[in-house]
């Protein structure tokens, strides 16, 4: 997640036709996921990575959403190691054993389709492997406590209880969001809370999913990124952080994930 849009907007209902165009917008974003992936590997940048989603994102008719977003200067966030989120693509070099985050989020037609995943780079440590592990996880059981309007805490507290089981910390303050034709809207959607508690999850409407989980309980430092109002973050000690995100749809029976590339 990013910042949330300066005004924001109460999400509305989805029509049959805008259900069938948000899937559209979150099976491209899925698709771009999958095709950066094969390129995820030690000797590679950042900034190349960046490079080949941005690229995959335009030939398919679409625009990267965080692209110019609050002033964000890329088409992509890639949070490796310690970052915890809004990592700026540069001239970082992947070496094995690291971990990253890729963020991705397209524009097409009208509809914005976000997921991220945690990639391992070559042989990683038991730990790198298994705090990722945790935060697919997390993600699943947080999609899995969605029911029609249940509430945001729902989903909070299968995060946090799974993490925290693990040994892991969720991050507080920074989650998921609502989306649509809004990249970031109400509500938000945490990765701790207590059942029953938050805004109600109303059919029909699309949200993302998206823990970020920590090695430690230490406090996470911010930074500015320069001509934007976006941050990014890292944790305090230089330990790991993980995440995943997918955008799903509540329905009238459960829910449906969307950023799945078929």
């Amino acid at each position: 997640m990013l910042a949330c849009d300066s005004m924001l907007k109460k999400l509305s209902i989805l029509s049959k036709d805008e259900i069938e165009l948000m899937k559209k917008s979150c099976r491209l974003a899925a698709r771009t996921l999958e095709h950066v992936k094969p390129y995820v590997k030690a000797g590679i940048t950042t900034n190349e990575i960046d490079q080949i989603i941005h690229d995959y994102i335009l030939s398919h008719g679409a625009t990267p959403s965080p692209l110019g977003y609050h002033g964000y200067p890329k088409s992509s966030c890639t949070s490796v190691n310690s970052v915890v989120c809004h990592g700026v693509p540069d001239e970082t070099l992947l070496r094995e054993g690291d971990i990253i985050n890729v963020d991705v989020t397209t524009f097409y037609q009208g509809f914005h389709g976000d997921t991220s995943a945690t990639f391992m780079v070559g042989a990683v440590s038991d730990k790198a492997r298994d705090i990722t592990q945790v935060a697919f996880d997390c993600m699943m059981k947080g999609i899995e406590a969605i029911v029609p309007f249940g509430t945001t805490g729902d989903i909070g507290f299968a995060i946090d209880k799974y993490a925290t089981r693990k040994g892991y910390t969720t991050v507080k303050d920074i989650g998921g969001h609502g989306i649509g034709r809004i990249f970031h809207d109400e509500p938000f959607i945490p990765s701790y809370g207590k059942k029953g508690k938050g805004p109600s999850l109303v059919p029909w409407r699309c949200f993302t999913v998206e823990p970020m989980v920590n090695e430690t309980s230490a406090s996470l430092e911010e930074y500015d990124i320069p001509h934007s109002s976006i941050k990014w973050y890292k944790t305090e000690d230089n330990t790991l952080s993980a995440q995943f995100e997918h955008t799903v749809l509540v329905t009238d029976t459960g829910y449906e994930i969307l950023t799945v590339p078929s």
